[in-house]
């Protein structure tokens, strides 16, 4: 047995004083870089490709480039020292983290800045080097590195599973993925902590297993990661482009497409109540422009857009599908609840002055209601619209400013009045 110890102990002297191990961990550290200088300048290609919003890409390209310049800096050290270099290593490590975090911020879109966070943590951080290194030694400094690590992505990975729940529900997969990769990182540093506050600085020779382990596993982030965030700067892309195609552009309403899709949605879920379509015209929308001009035409279609958003129930649908012509689907709900809100917004748009720019006073106009029956399932929006355009008509026909519904009209007309005057 003890001889057998002994092998095993010389077996091991040899390996570490061999420098295969370091060669390889150096390797590895050169591919990290490698790849995280690779990627950076691809999120910088990124977002300058990215008008306007850059979705926090130019962020991410720091943080990488931050990161890159730290294991270059630990490349050139050799191992643990006190210099100047090793003060720059250590709040590059953590500046890069805090620039992702800054940078998933921007993603979602938080306006943060980046350069005053950063520098402030650069002076503040190298200031608490000088006192750790002064009052505990060069061993509680690196262990106040892992420390600080470890509670930076414990952060992290609590920030990323409060967005499941809250700010990227739409990204339930991938930010899942994300925590799982970012507490891996932070179970490392937390064990990278206690061995050195066992071992001290022996613990992070390059040459020693865990920084082995600690290396492969960053290589594989930094292989991992920036494909996904790529990914999902892609994801936005594609879903923004798939709103922009759902939706007015002068009213941010659902257009015909969208109204079709939402209801889609809506109808697929259990237990789905029926619809009831609210279709709404601007009463002599055309004597409005040709009197006023087209400017004033524009105003009267925004006022009426924010009317019926502000009318109608939360989670119910408004769309615009014509000139004049809007949409209210209103989701489960019964004909007297249909009837009180349609009321509303005809009486809220009568009453409601519209300033025109150029003009000396405001304008009023007034809207006829038509409103389907209830259906269900998207497939019946086409006949709902048909029904409710009907039912619009016949309320035209008979003096405008009013409701009517598809199979009863509904109440008496009010008295009929000029729907375009000046006030």
């Amino acid at each position: 047995h003890t001889r057998s110890s002994l092998v095993s102990w010389a077996r091991e002297m040899c390996i570490r004083d061999s420098p295969i191990p370091v060669m390889v961990a150096s390797t590895l550290v050169a591919m990290l870089c490698a790849h995280l200088l690779c990627f950076s300048g691809m999120f910088l290609l990124i977002s300058r490709r990215l008008p306007g919003n850059r979705m926090g890409m130019d962020y991410f390209a720091v943080g990488n480039l931050l990161l890159a310049s730290a294991y270059i800096l630990q490349l050139l050290e050799g191992g643990p020292a006190w210099s100047l270099m090793s003060v720059i290593n250590h709040i590059l490590t953590l500046a890069a983290p805090i620039a992702y975090w800054l940078g998933a911020m921007r993603f979602f879109g938080r306006q943060v800045p980046l350069w005053r966070p950063l520098i402030a943590f650069a002076v503040a951080y190298g200031l608490a080097q000088w006192w750790v290194q002064a009052s505990a030694g060069p061993a509680a400094r690196y262990a106040m590195l892992a420390a600080m690590a470890t509670v930076l992505f414990f952060a992290m990975t609590l920030t990323v599973i409060y967005g499941v729940r809250t700010f990227a529900k739409d990204l339930y997969g991938e930010m899942i993925f994300f925590s799982l990769l970012i507490g891996g990182i932070c179970v490392l540093n937390a064990l990278k902590f206690m061995k050195i506050v066992d071992d001290g600085l022996d613990a992070l020779h390059m040459d020693s297993r865990f920084q082995m382990i600690f290396y492969i596993y960053m290589s594989t982030l930094a292989t991992i990661v920036p494909p996904a965030i790529v990914w999902l700067v892609l994801r936005r892309l594609t879903d923004s482009l798939r709103n922009i195609a759902a939706r007015d552009p002068m009213t941010n309403l659902l257009n015909r497409r969208g109204l079709a899709d939402a209801l889609k949605q809506y109808f697929n879920a259990r237990q789905a109540a029926p619809a009831c379509l609210l279709l709404l015209d601007v009463d002599h929308f055309k004597r409005i422009n040709d009197t006023y001009g087209h400017q004033a035409g524009d105003e009267v279609i925004c006022q009426v857009a924010d009317l019926l958003r502000a009318t109608v129930r939360r989670g119910d649908l408004t769309g615009r599908i014509g000139g004049e012509e809007f949409v209210a689907i209103f989701l489960n709900a019964d004909t007297q609840g249909v009837t009180f809100l349609a009321e509303r917004l005809r009486a809220n748009i009568e009453s409601q002055a519209i300033k025109v720019a150029g003009a000396d006073q405001s304008l009023r106009c007034t809207v006829t209601i038509g409103i389907s029956p209830h259906f269900h399932g998207v497939q019946g929006l086409e006949d709902a619209l048909r029904q409710a355009d009907s039912a619009l008509y016949r309320g035209k026909a008979a003096g405008r400013n009013r409701i009517e519904w598809a199979d009863v009209p509904y109440g008496v007309p009010p008295q009929p009045t000029e729907p375009a005057i000046m006030a």
